[in-house]
Formats: structure tokens, sequence, C-alpha cells
């Protein structure tokens, strides 16, 4: 069985400059909770590893607001002026990749693939400072794979064994994100006993802890 334990005492395991992993794809399927907790513990020097940096005070966002984070590594930021303002201040480092490439560089380290190739990017800033490779007279660029020291996730559903289900949409980043970090952190809408096994998306053995979330 998982560990079943409260919002506080999961980000507690969490040390000031470590690097984090946060599902959603802006509001939908992003782990409120444990971010809202994130920042009333005011962990600091955070690399953040997600699709977006959401809107200003809501999810992820409030991480950003609050200058917990000294690196974000995200597909856009678009929609939180606030990340885009710091960044053009110098108070943080971002490095966006594209939302296609970012996905398999999770996927490549959760799957301990040594990287992939991709085309997205060749002629662009994207390719600087990066090795490319010729393949059948295609030049691809070699991306590293990219993993974190914890994932933030989301579930609908998780069972006392740790796996998780889903409604939707809401499992865009988080089940790749949960095959790529040293610990796996689950926010589930909902605790049951045993999950129907064709309800399953992430098994429970990439889950550390599960914490339900509680409405206010």
């Amino acid at each position: 069985m998982k560990k079943i334990v409260s919002a506080k005492d999961a980000i507690s395991l969490i040390k000031d400059g470590a690097t984090v992993m946060v599902g959603g794809f802006l509001s939908c399927g992003a782990p409120d909770k444990l971010i809202d907790e994130l920042v009333a513990q005011g962990k600091k020097d955070l690399t953040m590893i997600c699709n977006d940096t959401s809107y200003p005070n809501v999810d992820k966002g409030k991480v950003i607001t609050n200058k917990l984070v000294k690196r974000v590594i995200a597909a856009h930021i678009g929609t939180n002026p606030e990340t885009g303002r710091q960044m053009h201040e110098g108070e943080i480092a971002v490095e966006l990749i594209p939302m296609g490439t970012l996905v398999e560089k999770i996927r490549a380290k959760g799957a301990g693939l040594g990287g992939v190739l991709t085309q997205t990017g060749i002629g662009t800033i994207l390719e600087e400072n990066k090795k490319t490779i010729e393949v059948d007279g295609k030049k691809f660029i070699f991306e590293k794979p990219l993993g974190a020291d914890f994932a933030l996730i989301y579930g609908t559903k998780a069972d006392k064994y740790g796996n998780v289900s889903f409604f939707g949409t809401t499992r865009n980043f988080n089940t790749v994100m949960a095959t790529a970090a040293d610990t796996v952190i689950v926010q589930a809408d909902e605790i049951v006993e045993c999950l129907d096994p064709n309800e399953v998306v992430i098994p429970g053995l990439f889950v550390d802890y599960i914490v339900k979330r509680e409405e206010n």
C-alpha cells in the first residue's frame, strides 16, 4: 500500500532548490492544493518543469507570483504576464521548449532512453548549441531526457495501492511526469479501496504518496 498523507507532510519532503515537475494544462488537471501548500511552506529557488505557468495567482501561477522559482522549463508562459515580467527583469530564467519536444524529453527519462531525435526547431534558435544528427538524409536535433526530483500530479481517483485514473483531458502532462521523477506525489479528488483495472491510467508502482484533495 502507498502512503496516504496530508498535503503538508507531502510537501515538507521538498527541499529548497529542488527540481519539481507540476502537471496540468493551465488549470485542467493541475494539483492545486499541493501547489497551495508549496506556496504556504515557502519553498524557494525551485526549478519548475511544467507545460505552462497558468494565470497570475492561479495554481502554478502562484509559485511564480510568490517568487519561489529561479528557473522555469515550459512550453509557454503567455497566459501569465508575471512570468514574462520576471524573465525580462532577470529575476528568473525561462527555457521555452516546444510542447511535443517537452513531452518527449520527459517520456525519454521515464522510459530510460538516452534521448530523442526531433526535427522541430531545425533552422531556428532552438538548434543553437544542440547536437544534430543526420538520419536517412534528414537533419534532427538530439534532445536529452528531462527528469526531476519531485512530480506533483493530479488524479481524479486513486486507490490505496497508488493506481490513478482520470476523467477526460485532466490526464494531460500528469501521466508522463509520473514516470520521470524520483518522488511522485498525487493529489486525488477521491481515494478508493481498489480501482477497476480497466480504469487505471497510471500504475501504482510510479506513485510514492497520495494526498486527498479536501474541499474548502
